[in-house]
């Protein structure tokens, strides 16, 4: 059985000039049941009437990006929403096809891109595994012979013979990645997704990743987690808008895209918001920082988490009562929660100048999603400038009661620690 792979000075993954753009409101009709083309036929007046009244917009997912990947590279990928990072990885799996531009890879190839990605919902995960192993390329004595390995590095030793229509998210996660982390392949291809596991799964999925790294296996990391990037990858390139802005050691391209304030990053330039409202000439907000309980910077919270906003603000004088506003919104736009510096005992100090503001829950009780903060501030008991969506942030699923196992998504929009008792 083989352990380890003969590090070569070869490229494993050479892409050269890949553009991928798609049509928006365009209708993909490569693909499709007998259903689907009867109402494309149905449809079809109707769309072009549509067509001649709209202009024709194309989004340019991916704009001549090229770059090698030496054979037992660990590359990062980083960038904000809506960079192409995906859209590249999809093209580099084969999931999609490249509009112009070349891609050359040489090596068995595993990719971890979506949750559940070929799961059958009606399916046990026992037959999940045997049925997603052979579609990502394993044989069936191969899968038997790593049959227990997955199952226990998954965590769903109980579960395996129920269908994973029963499946939580964090659960449907570990067992994908389980099977594609045991494919064994020359390269391994994984996004995001380790966001939505807990803490505790997202370490043991790095740890499996360095382990690859170390037997000579080429990795290709999609992250915001930065301190991962830094730790785990050789080598790391920025995407913005689709093109590749730099490539090299993760340690300057990482400080380098903290510096801009990509919003991905936990640090946002407030200066040049296209949300700021100010009552008059002058912008007192300077930058927004997300900080975790170590004081290093991000965009990723667990639930439970301690959570902290920093605010750099800089005056012409010394000011005697500046006052500030938070508030956070979710997806739809609904407001969670309303933090104001006038609701506190004690009013917030003066500041000469130049000086950071501080906002910190002990705790961040929000459900796992993706939430957005708004800024108010204010200097002499009077509103000087609002800032609206100024940045957003994620909060990952985790063990927030202590009790070993996620909290299902029908207790709410908060997690509220109580307790139970009898007399």
């Amino acid at each position: 059985m083989r352990t380890s792979f003969e590090r070569m000075s070869y490229s494993a993954i050479q892409v050269e000039g890949l553009c991928k753009q798609y049509q928006i409101g365009a209708v993909q009709e490569e693909y499709g049941t007998l259903r689907d083309a009867i109402m494309r036929a149905v449809t079809a007046p109707f769309r072009r009437q549509t067509r001649t009244q709209q202009a024709d917009t194309t989004l340019k997912a991916l704009q001549s990006v090229s770059f090698d990947v030496p054979a037992g590279e660990v590359l990062g990928i980083i960038g904000r929403n809506g960079a192409g990072k995906s859209t590249l990885l999809k093209v580099l799996s084969r999931i999609t096809e490249p509009t112009a531009g070349r891609i050359k890879i040489r090596g068995r190839v595993a990719s971890l891109l979506e949750v559940g990605t070929g799961f059958h919902a009606e399916l046990s995960g026992r037959e999940n595994l045997y049925l997603n192993g052979s579609i990502l390329g394993m044989s069936r004595r191969e899968i038997q012979r790593k049959f227990d390995e997955i199952v226990q590095f998954a965590e769903v030793e109980r579960f395996i013979d129920t269908p994973v229509k029963r499946y939580s998210s964090g659960m449907y996660l570990r067992l994908a990645f389980a099977v594609a982390a045991h494919l064994d392949p020359e390269i391994l291809i994984v996004d995001e997704v380790l966001a939505v596991g807990d803490s505790a799964f997202q370490n043991k999925c790095i740890g499996r990743m360095e382990a690859a790294a170390k037997e000579g296996r080429t990795v290709l990391f999609v992250s915001h987690n930065m301190a991962a990037i830094r730790g785990l990858c050789q080598r790391c390139i920025w995407l913005s808008h689709g093109s590749l802005v730099r490539d090299g050691r993760p340690g300057e391209v990482v400080d380098a895209y903290l510096a801009v304030g990509d919003e991905a990053s936990g640090s946002v330039d407030l200066i040049n918001h296209p949300g700021r409202k100010t009552q008059g000439e002058q912008a007192f907000l300077q930058r927004l920082r997300f900080l975790d309980s170590a004081g290093q910077i991000t965009s990723s919270f667990p639930v439970g988490s301690a959570f902290r906003v920093a605010l750099d603000v800089k005056l012409e004088d010394l000011s005697r009562r500046p006052t500030a506003l938070l508030w956070v919104t979710n997806g739809a736009g609904d407001r969670m929660f309303t933090i104001d510096s006038g609701f506190q005992a004690q009013p917030l100090p003066g500041i000469d100048r130049t000086g950071t503001i501080y906002c910190t829950l002990p705790e961040i009780p929000l459900r796992p999603g993706r939430y957005t903060v708004h800024l108010g501030f204010g200097v002499h008991s009077r509103s000087t400038e609002v800032i609206e969506e100024a940045a957003s942030f994620h909060v990952t699923p985790d063990d927030f009661f202590g009790v070993g196992k996620l909290t299902p998504e029908r207790y709410g929009a908060f997690l509220v620690r109580g307790s139970w008792t009898t007399n």
